[in-house]
This record gives C-alpha cells, structure tokens and sequence, in this order.
C-alpha cells in the first residue's frame, strides 16, 4: 500500500488534528495568480484522467499544468493535466507500482516519489521531456520529496534506519545536503521558495507537539512558533518569504496565520470555523485551505489579504 507524505501535524500524534498530506500543502504554491476582493464568481472545472477510479490533484504551476496523481486499478499512476484539458499519463522507472507527484515548477519539471517491486520508496525528477531521474537520501529507508522550484531545488524528508525523518535540499546539479533542526528528532520540510528558502517543521524531545523551522538559503535555521501556541505547522512559503500554516491554540484548536518576512504573526479563522487548516500561499500573498464548521462540514477558503499585510 502507497505511504503518503506527511504534512508537519503528522509526525507526532495530535488530538483533534486533521491528517494533512504535505502534498496538499503545496497544491497552489506556484500559483502567481493576482486575485481581485472585488471577484465574486468562479468557474470550476471537474476532471479525471481517463480509467481514473479516484483523482489526486496535487500541484499547478503559472501556466496552468497540473499534476497529481490517480487509482486505476490496484495501482496508483501519475499524471500531467494540460492546460487545453488533455492528459498524459506516467509511472515512475521500472514498472512502479505507486507513482505519486507532489509538484510542479513553472517550466514543467514534476518532482515526487515512487514504489519500487519491493515497496521501497524512492524520490524522482521528471523532466518536462518526460525524462526521470531518481534519488535518494543517504541510507533512505523511504524519500519523499514534496517541493519543487523554479530552480529545480526539490526539499522533502526522508526515513533512515534509525526511524525519525531528516530534512533535505537537492540541488539543480543533483547535490544532496541533509539538514535537521539542533536538537530535533524528527525534522519534516514542507515547501522550498525561488529564494532556496525551506519552511517546515520539527519535533524535539522536550514536546510532544512540533514547532516550525525556516531553514533560510545559507542553511541557518529559525524557530517559529506562533505566541501561545502548543503547536506551529508551516505549511507554504512564498517568493517574498512570508509563510502561511496552522497552529493549535492551549484547546489544541486549529487557526491560521501568517508570517511576515520580518517575523510579525497575524492569526486568522474563516467566518463560523471551529478548525483552520492553511494549505498553501501564493506570490500574492492569497492563502488557501480548509476549515470545519461546527456540523463538522469541511469547506475550502480563500484569503485575499489586507493592503496593510
């Protein structure tokens, strides 16, 4: 059965939070889009690529290529939705079984991960050509890459033998750098910026709950955690640096907020929600996600920022 990537809410137990897969994070990060407050409809397009018995949409880039993933069978394949609505279809090397995409860059190159005959996971580059290569951490056990970047930098976590997940940065040159938090058990990368910038998120021995890290381009790391909070989940990073993710307040309720690049926190809750779950934020600063009301119902948001922000 195909492991899915972990969001950061994940790599501890948590009561009441929503299982998030990193991929969702990621969905709309490359999206530049502009949004209008005065925008008052939408059209929505539903899709399946042909044979699909279930449709995973995980990531869409600025010229509107989108990739993700569908269940055809007992196995699941990759795919790239074009921006006239035709599809094409892919699995990783050597007859994978499970092939999940988790991003796209602007120039089409997808980065995600794949299962071997034997069940081991190992991370991949697609090439617009269609080209894979693959990769893997040193002494990986499963990779999971989740972020691509205009530059080709792919960030995502990887398992060794020892059990908790480390954080990497692989080059355009193919150059892979571990990083784990000082101190940390479990270090968990969520999205890579044009910048290099990585944000995301790690657990350490003296809390249950994680913190959010912001790995800047010279490999320095920051903490950040949202004032009062017994959890900070980053889940998107933008090109000016300002981050978007949930935090828990002392009820272990969800909310969202927003990180400024100079690291002023605003803390926001679609109208009637009793759960927050920021997905991804745009160049724009426009943040996208999802939030339960209290029957329970999930709904997507949209959050167009203030000119103040």
């Amino acid at each position: 059965m195909i492991t899915h990537p972990l969001s950061i809410a994940q790599i501890v137990p948590m009561t009441r939070q929503k299982p998030m897969l990193a991929v969702a994070f990621l969905a709309l990060c490359t999206l530049g889009l502009s949004l209008s407050a005065g925008a008052q409809e939408a059209t929505f397009i539903t899709f399946d690529p042909p044979g699909s018995t279930g449709t995973q949409v995980n990531s869409i880039n600025p010229a509107g290529v989108i990739t993700g993933y569908y269940f055809e069978g007992n196995n699941s394949h990759g795919f790239l939705r074009w921006r006239d609505g035709t599809f094409t279809k892919f699995d990783g090397p050597g007859g994978a079984a499970f092939t999940t995409p988790a991003s796209i860059n602007p120039e089409g190159a997808i980065t995600g991960f794949y299962s071997d005959a034997s069940g081991a996971q190992h991370g991949f580059l697609r090439a617009r050509d269609g080209t894979f290569t693959t990769f893997d951490g040193p002494g990986s056990t499963a990779t999971v890459p989740v972020s691509i970047n205009p530059g080709r930098a792919i960030t995502g976590y990887y398992s060794d033998a020892s059990g908790p997940y480390h954080g990497f940065l692989r080059a355009r040159d193919g150059t892979f750098t571990t990083f784990d938090v000082p101190g940390a058990i479990s270090t968990v990368a969520a999205s890579i910026n044009p910048e290099g910038e990585i944000a995301g998120g790690y657990t350490n021995p003296n809390s249950v709950y994680p913190h959010g890290f912001l790995r800047s381009r010279d490999g320095t790391l920051e903490t950040i955690d949202v004032p009062g909070a017994t959890y900070t989940g980053p889940a998107g990073i933008n090109p000016a640096g300002v981050i978007a993710g949930v935090y828990a307040d002392a009820k272990v309720v969800n909310h969202g907020f927003l990180r400024s690049r100079h690291g002023t926190f605003t803390t926001f809750d679609p109208p009637g929600s009793v759960d927050t779950y920021p997905t991804s934020i745009n160049a724009a600063g426009v943040i996208v996600g999802n939030y339960h009301k209290a029957s329970g119902i999930e709904h997507g948001f949209l959050r167009i920022p203030d000119h103040d922000e």
